[in-house]
């Protein structure tokens, strides 16, 4: 049975041990939340607005010693995470932020919430991922 690009990205983060995510939900990250409901071992705190998720996984990082995982969907919410993002790179703190993207046949043509974030991240992350092919997921 093959797995999903959801379903790939799931078992790598179980595979990392992660236990906590801090996260909000929309269209295009859909897939993977529901990936995520099949996980016994990883909790999905739902937040209120995807900046908190940013910064509460950076305060689970803080107290734990993990890293910590946030994930939302694209266009606003994905920038919605950039002061947190920015706050734990400053800081040293270990955080993975996960976002949703429109399809890849639609990247570069301004639609329904596309946004650069790897670009409007750049800045201040130590690495930044845009994966366009499911089977490219574990490699990351």
């Amino acid at each position: 049975m093959n797995m999903t690009g959801a379903q790939s990205m799931v078992r790598c983060l179980e595979e990392e041990d992660v236990s906590h995510i801090f996260g909000y939900p929309g269209a295009t990250i859909c897939p993977f939340y529901e990936a995520l409901y099949h996980s016994e071992s990883i909790q999905h705190i739902l937040v209120r607005q995807e900046q908190s998720a940013a910064h509460m996984a950076s305060g689970y990082a803080r107290i734990t010693g993990k890293a910590g995982v946030c994930v939302v969907t694209s266009g606003p919410g994905a920038t919605n995470l950039i002061t947190g993002i920015a706050t734990a790179y400053m800081d040293s703190i270990p955080l993975v932020a996960i976002t949703g993207q429109v399809q890849s046949y639609l990247l570069g043509r301004d639609i329904f919430q596309e946004v650069d974030i790897t670009g409007a991240v750049s800045p201040f992350i130590k690495h930044t991922y845009l994966i366009k092919k499911a089977e490219d997921i574990p490699a990351f």
